[in-house]
């Protein structure tokens, strides 16, 4: 179903990373669609304009916006308090924040690493940890968003990004099996917990990673042969999807894992 078809009144969704790319695309969207929208990010400036976005969108859209950094643990708490403190309830939790940095495994420091692991998986696991009370009572969902390296490892890739050099993604796919577990045993009290992996979209993550823009530009036209589509995705494809999942046409998924990814994960790697 088009996005354009789903509606969300009534909803709050809580989105990380919401200040630029696919959390940006995300938080426009889902309030476009009549959703109360909560969403994080360390950029004020950043913040305020997406805000603005919303507002010039639907006149009458809620827009909470929370600056902070999720390295910090209480930021995350803050990030949800000052939520539901707003809203008083949650029915969407957005896990989509994450940073990358270059470096291969001779030469990437522990300091990036632990930074890496501490925003891509740690925060995602006690976000989620702290938000699960508040989604239960709505039976609520969650959408993760990880990236296609979690499903598959892809050459090169971890020269990269050194998010994306695999740790960090498969620790975030691991709590979606424990879902499935869960749900096995008859403990599933949510609507649905989801893996959403895209592929190459064009975003600021890779020049914030750390390349430069004639690399980027050289990232992005390879990827018209990684991915079976010919190109990369862009932030709005990607939100479309996350909508979807989150939405009420999605009410029989959960404990799946979905590559967004333009068809990279069904290549050969190269």
């Amino acid at each position: 179903m088009a996005a354009g078809g789903m509606s969300f009144a009534g909803k709050v969704a809580l989105i990380t990373g919401g200040s630029s790319g696919i959390g940006r695309a995300t938080t426009l969207l889902l309030s476009k669609l009549g959703c109360s929208v909560a969403f994080g990010g360390r950029n004020k400036t950043n913040l305020e304009k997406v805000a603005a976005s919303c507002r010039e969108a639907r006149n009458d859209a809620q827009v909470l916006s929370v600056q902070g950094d999720l390295e910090t643990d209480e930021d995350v708490k803050t990030l949800l308090g000052t939520t539901i403190k707003h809203y008083g309830k949650l029915d969407i939790l957005v896990n989509n924040a994450g940073i990358s940095g270059l470096g291969t495994i001779e030469n990437t420091s522990l300091e990036l690493f632990d930074q890496i692991m501490r925003i891509n998986v740690r925060s995602v696991f006690y976000l989620t940890s702290l938000a699960v009370p508040f989604l239960t009572p709505t039976q609520g969902c969650i959408v993760n968003v990880s990236s296609v390296n979690g499903l598959r490892s892809v050459i090169h890739v971890g020269s990269l990004k050194t998010s994306e050099f695999n740790p960090s993604h498969y620790g975030e796919d691991h709590p979606n099996k424990l879902h499935k577990r869960n749900q096995v045993k008859g403990e599933d009290l949510l609507q649905s917990v989801v893996y959403q992996l895209p592929g190459v979209t064009i975003t600021e993550l890779q020049k914030r990673g750390g390349l430069t823009e004639e690399a980027y530009q050289k990232f992005l036209e390879r990827s018209k042969e990684t991915h079976a589509l010919g190109r990369p995705g862009n932030a709005e494809e990607v939100a479309s999807v996350i909508a979807f999942l989150a939405s009420s046409d999605a009410s029989f998924i959960t404990g799946a894992t979905l590559p967004v990814d333009g068809g990279r994960h069904a290549m050969c790697p190269r």
